[in-house]
């Protein structure tokens, strides 16, 4: 049976903690992943600041968690700290940080139903009238303000729980240099901002003028605009969200596409 993917290689950059689900589909549907990790994740600069944070809980009205990570980080210390008050709402931004918090055993409020982003979020009604509730964001450092931004503006007193920490792995370049040149590579997923400057910048001349000529995955508009930016020939194909299985169906569109005007 031909699968849509036979022949594809998918250059695979999730944290590697993250790439299995994703490497596993790319696999079902006959194609190849190459792993190539563009990010770490690890715990906080200064576990402490987040610990005590977590402490006060019971002082917020409503907890947003940024991502899977956030969850993930998140929820380990809160666990440590007796777990979430009974009366705290929760929101996340995304599907995948729903899912990511029922895992926790914890039910979500409030995430957005379509776009998975901190606008979709604050365009939601629970979101609009909060003068004078307590917020406080779990998220890893150095993460967007604009979430944080508007819900000030709206009048709530909001403080970060900044739970994990990003970071460019050790890579050897001259593997995906090798991959590059020879042509290896077919199509390029990349699930965030941070991953895509690593990438850009991690390789030079031909293996860079060979990545740049190759279609890429991305999860957002923010993201197709730094590819563009970048000096990637083809448009950023912006996956419709941000979940491994979108991902996968970017994927087969575009093999599906460019069979039809082969």
């Amino acid at each position: 049976m031909v699968k849509p993917l036979n022949g594809v290689t998918v250059l695979v950059t999730r944290p590697a903690h993250q790439a299995d689900h994703l490497c596993q589909l790319i696999r079902s549907q006959g194609g190849s992943a190459l792993r190539f990790p563009l990010l770490s994740i690890i715990g906080p600069r200064d576990p402490e600041v987040l610990k005590n944070i977590t402490k006060r809980l019971a002082d917020f009205d409503m907890v947003i968690f940024i991502s899977p990570n956030a969850v993930d980080w998140g929820m380990k210390v809160i666990g440590e700290q007796g777990g979430l008050p009974a009366n705290i709402k929760v929101a996340a931004v995304g599907k995948g940080s729903a899912r990511q918090l029922a895992k926790h055993g914890v039910k979500t409020d409030i995430f957005p139903p379509q776009q998975f982003n901190s606008e979709a979020l604050l365009a939601m009604e629970e979101m609009q009238l909060v003068a004078g509730k307590r917020i406080v964001i779990y998220r890893g450092e150095g993460g967007r303000e604009q979430l944080a931004e508007v819900l000030r503006e709206r009048g709530a007193k909001v403080e970060y729980a900044e739970c994990y920490l990003r970071e460019k792995p050790e890579l050897d370049p001259n593997e995906l240099a090798r991959h590059l040149s020879q042509g290896d590579i077919n199509i390029v997923t990349v699930t965030s901002c941070e991953s895509l400057q690593n990438l850009h910048d991690l390789v030079e001349g031909p293996a860079r003028s060979a990545l740049l000529a190759l279609p890429i995955i991305v999860v957002s508009e923010r993201a197709q605009l730094l590819a563009k930016a970048l000096g990637f020939k083809l448009p950023a194909i912006i996956a419709e969200k941000p979940g491994d299985e979108e991902m996968v169906r970017a994927v087969i569109n575009w093999r599906l596409h460019i069979s039809r005007i082969g």
